[in-house]
């Protein structure tokens, strides 16, 4: 049999998902499995957009340009302008969700075996993108006792080398919440100054975040205008995760220039899909007010229900809809395992995420898990009885 690529081989398996053939086993016994695992959103998308897919009368689907619709860059340009960021169409990329987006960045920032820094946890899928693109990721650890805010300046400029293309970052963060300030930014924006850095900050959780605090985008500094990439998708935001668009934006010409050459290969974003996303942006604004307004209340409840547990301790997220839990076990992954393979409480268990698979650095997050609020209250209440049973029976295992 001929070889397979050590690439290919060695990228790494998805937290998010490595426990699907447990769940799917324990739905075939009839047990139903409540996913706070993965950040599908159970609201519905806008009307505007889901009768774009319902009412089309296509005779075929063509082919659009690689760039996008330059008529949905333009309305992305006033959806911005509403959060004080003033771009133009042609400063725009759409792609394949943030997915094709930040593998568009990696490739074109980087040669193989450069490195990129991104403060731990993170999106785990970084890690894969990164092994994709033969692109070494630099963890900087920031830690749950601190709420996982920004490593100290000095510490992140310590991990800086000649190999150092870029500083990455989610803001508010996947897999923790947290909302990184306009203060930090700064830090972030002066280090890739000063050393000529690339500043990538994916943004797809903009829209969620729950106290005053206002979010600060990458591109609302002009002096960063080289060196600020912007990821974003319309996944979360209007429930469209299937409809996989998102983009990149900057205001380096010559870096979308570059990346041009990246959506050339793939040809186009899907058409029926960006037509979706297009109509999506037409909702009224009391759609994300909505929107917001529940997962706030989601929030709230999510942190009051698992700070109940003996043992069980909860970052509180500022953004997003994900927090990390520490559990009074030594491996979470197993006890994840086993909530799927050997509990149900009432025919009924839960689906988390292991935390160890956002950390890049080894041994870290072995006692946490990721936890996604994408469930009603009702459910998460649920969710936290159920998580509460589980670990005294596998603690007395």
């Amino acid at each position: 049999m001929p070889s397979l690529s050590n690439k290919g081989k060695q990228l790494p398996a998805s937290p998010i998902r490595k426990l699907v053939p447990y769940a799917e086993q324990a739905k075939e016994q009839g047990v139903e499995v409540l996913h706070l695992n993965i950040g599908q959103p159970d609201i519905p998308a806008p009307e505007e957009a889901m009768r774009v897919v319902r009412e089309q009368d296509l005779k075929l689907l063509p082919y659009g340009t690689s760039q996008g619709s330059k008529v949905y860059r333009e309305k992305l340009c006033s959806y911005y302008a509403q959060h004080y960021i003033a771009i133009e169409a042609d400063d725009i990329i759409v792609t394949t969700g943030a997915s094709e987006a930040i593998s568009f960045t990696l490739n074109v920032i980087c040669d193989p075996d450069e490195e990129v820094i991104i403060p731990e946890p993170f999106y785990a899928n970084y890690n894969g993108f990164a092994a994709a693109a033969n692109v070494t990721v630099v963890p900087v650890v920031s830690a749950f006792e601190e709420q996982f805010k920004l490593p100290h300046m000095e510490k992140l400029e310590a991990h800086i080398t000649a190999k150092t293309k870029a500083i990455l970052i989610c803001n508010p963060s996947n897999p923790t919440g947290y909302l990184y300030t306009q203060e930090e930014l700064t830090i972030l924006g002066n280090l890739a100054l000063k050393h000529d850095l690339f500043l990538i900050v994916d943004e797809v959780y903009r829209e969620f975040i729950y106290g005053d605090e206002k979010h600060y985008s990458v591109l609302q500094n002009p002096a960063w205008s080289e060196h600020a990439i912007m990821i974003d998708s319309v996944s979360k935001r209007y429930s469209l995760c299937g409809a996989r668009v998102g983009c990149m934006i900057s205001k380096n010409k010559q870096l979308l220039k570059t990346a041009m050459n990246f959506a050339h290969l793939r040809l186009s974003p899907a058409t029926l899909a960006l037509m979706a996303s297009e109509a999506a942006l037409e909702a009224p604004a009391s759609y994300l007010e909505g929107v917001k307004e529940e997962y706030r209340r989601r929030r709230t409840t999510l942190i009051e229900v698992l700070g109940k547990i003996p043992g069980v301790e909860v970052s509180k997220p500022k953004g997003a809809f994900y927090c990390i839990a520490k559990l009074p076990v030594s491996d979470a992954e197993d006890f994840s395992r086993f909530l799927l393979k050997d509990f149900s409480d009432q025919n009924q268990t839960v689906m988390l995420a292991p935390a160890a698979g956002f950390y890049s650095s080894e041994n870290l997050g072995k006692d946490q898990v990721r936890i996604a609020f994408v469930l009603n209250e009702e459910k998460l209440t649920r969710a936290a009885i159920i998580l509460e049973k589980a670990l005294n029976r596998y603690q007395n295992s």
